[in-house]
């Protein structure tokens, strides 16, 4: 986000803007320059977002196709979250290839799932080749056990949840080393899941080591260790 005029967007912002509104307040922060896109399929949604709209905050009619403002040929950034998962799992790979679509080369589409109030969250992350990874995202201080992120898992894998499955294989070693390392809890949730994201990555899962991202509760994977 960096880059000259970043366009970011938000496809399936929901019944009110505020995620919207939210997001790019963010990222204001980072590149003063970026340009945020709301985009919804229900024509009120887009009336509500239309009445906060001004220079470099746009909302417009539509759907997977993302359309994107006068003179803006592509997104840097399309975040879809809890869209897909209205629909059948059939329908993901056109999905997918319709929002990669109106990426720029460097883009990424972020599309996932989360509960109503963000504290369980994961998503996959593609680029213009395809999905390139898995993260899960959990609010430690609440968690039980990691594989709770079962009933928030995008769409392509919620299905694949079954023994035998990756993404099943995958999670049932988070729960198991989460349990390994229960007696770090005395120390606190970050220090018994920091141990969690160490211990997968040793046990030779494609773990992205980013120790930044652990201590939010974020653990990414490479996409072909979980894909169906």
């Amino acid at each position: 986000m960096r880059g000259k005029n970043p366009v970011v967007v938000d496809l399936g912002f929901g019944a009110s803007p505020i995620t919207v509104l939210e997001l790019r307040d963010r990222l204001l922060k980072v590149n003063p320059q970026v340009r945020v896109v709301g985009i919804e399929i229900d024509k009120d949604r887009v009336a509500r977002g239309l009445d906060v709209a001004e220079p470099g905050l746009d909302f417009l009619l539509g759907g997977f196709e993302t359309p994107l403002p006068t003179g803006v040929d592509q997104a840097d950034v399309i975040r879809a979250f809890n869209v897909l998962r209205q629909y059948d799992e059939r329908d993901v790979p056109a999905a997918w290839n319709l929002m990669i679509s109106r990426l720029s080369n460097t883009g990424v589409l972020v599309e996932g799932t989360c509960n109503e109030i963000g504290r369980i969250s994961s998503w996959v992350t593609l680029n213009r080749e395809g999905p390139r990874l898995f993260t899960i995202s959990l609010h430690l201080g609440s968690l039980e056990q990691p594989s709770v992120v079962a009933e928030r898992l995008p769409k392509a894998l919620i299905h694949h949840n079954l023994p035998g499955e990756r993404i099943h294989e995958y999670l049932k070693a988070l729960d198991q080393a989460w349990a390994n390392h229960a007696a770090l809890g005395t120390f606190g949730a970050l220090q018994r899941w920091l141990a969690v994201c160490e211990t997968l990555a040793a046990a030779g899962w494609p773990i992205v080591v980013n120790r930044k991202r652990w201590r939010l509760g974020e653990l990414s994977v490479d996409w072909s260790a979980v894909s169906p």
